[in-house]
């Protein structure tokens, strides 16, 4: 009897000593990881400082795809891992390739055409700003938003995200069409808002946040892509998709560009509002029945040969970034999900070894599918994102 009770006290303790010092061991594993990261992009950094060129994917052919100069959404995400390397290993090397990635596209904050200057100018010198509080990287910011700021519509409520003069939207009949990727743009307005103190920007995004939180999620709490406005009006003309399978399937991405907006969104106003929307999108993505175990998902959820479709390592990046600061909000614990995402991530399976994957970090993501387009590659972007949910992890 005193032995079997013995037993039990052993028993009892070995676990409470690996409850102890399991956070400890994932945050060694996480260190290990950015290490990683580190020696892959140094190697990407060398091509790219040969060239003079900000690196997007991988090309079929085996080569680089270089971002294209006159404008591309992706621009900013090479200097934003550099920031982020430079914050995790205080080498001047990578302050160095940031500013100077950066500044091939300084000029673009000018522009009007487009939404994804939050994607750009944040990631970049945004970033650039938090670290060196740099004024001149502030009045870019501020001149960026600026420039977001003027696609604003009062009468929608939200930000225009293409213009449909010309290219592929022209054909699809849109007036003011708003993708739930514009979600992401809004922290640069919130940014530079508390920056200046100006809350012309802040209204700005609550606004865009609750017309997309009234007409893009369906009852389930997944996420329409393009929702097209009447801009005279404001009312919904159609509900549709540019880069999922079809206009009622789940994309990926984009339900990770929402789980990220709306986080993001509560950490600026502390509106539970956006909290529990938040939550929402996690628990869907998070319990979706055709998920695989891993967590990395096809690149739509309602893709039509799974499981034989390609994963989508660039939403699962996105995912548990935001995963990460949902955490330190909600009185729910994400911890599991995320432990199993990064493990997942930092595995042999998607992380390219060292020198391989044209240096890039992370394989098997996808840009676009419906557009024949950076299928099953590596994207500058699904590194970022990976590298900040590791500095994330790091900090808890």
């Amino acid at each position: 009897m005193r032995e079997n009770k013995l037993l039990f006290l052993i028993i009892i303790s070995l676990m409470l000593s690996c409850m102890n010092t399991s956070p400890n061991k994932e945050k060694i594993f996480q260190k290990q990881y950015l290490e990683s990261a580190t020696k892959q992009l140094s190697g990407l950094l060398k091509i790219a400082e040969k060239e003079n060129r900000n690196p997007r994917t991988v090309q079929k052919n085996g080569e680089i795809h270089w971002t294209k100069k006159s404008f591309d959404w992706t621009e900013g995400f090479f200097p934003g891992s550099c920031w982020y390397l430079y914050e995790f290993t205080n080498d001047a090397k990578w302050k160095n390739a940031a500013e100077k990635f950066q500044a091939q596209f300084e000029d673009h904050k000018n522009l009007t055409t487009n939404h994804d200057l939050g994607f750009i100018f944040n990631s970049s010198y945004g970033n650039g700003f938090r670290l060196t509080k740099d004024e001149a990287f502030k009045q870019v910011m501020i001149t960026a938003a600026d420039s977001l700021l003027s696609r604003f519509n009062p009468v929608v409520g939200c930000i225009k995200s293409w213009d449909t003069e010309k290219g592929w939207q022209s054909k699809r009949n849109w007036k003011f069409p708003v993708i739930i990727d514009n979600m992401m743009n809004l922290e640069l307005l919130f940014e530079v808002s508390k920056l200046t103190g100006n809350s012309k920007y802040k209204n700005a995004a609550i606004m865009h946040a609750n017309t997309t939180l009234k007409n893009h999620f369906r009852d389930d709490n997944s996420s329409y892509h393009v929702i097209d406005y009447d801009p005279e009006t404001g009312a919904v003309r159609s509900k549709q998709t540019a880069q999922g399978f079809a206009d009622e399937s789940s994309w990926a991405r984009g339900q990770a560009w929402g789980l990220y907006g709306f986080t993001v969104c509560y950490r600026y106003t502390q509106d539970s509002i956006y909290l529990n929307q938040a939550k929402k999108i996690a628990n869907y993505i998070l319990n979706y029945p055709g998920t695989p175990k891993d967590g990395i998902p096809y690149w739509d959820y309602n893709a039509p040969n799974i499981p034989n479709e390609p994963r989508d390592v660039s939403a699962a990046t996105v995912t548990v970034s935001a995963l990460l600061e949902l955490d330190k909000y909600a009185q729910e614990s994400y911890r599991l999900n995320i432990d199993k995402i990064i493990s997942a991530l930092s595995s042999e399976k998607y992380t390219a070894k060292l020198g391989e994957n044209n240096n890039f970090i992370l394989k098997h993501s996808v840009g676009s599918i419906p557009h024949n387009n950076e299928i099953d590659v590596p994207l500058n972007y699904a590194d970022y994102y990976y590298i900040e949910a590791l500095l994330r992890y790091e900090s808890l």
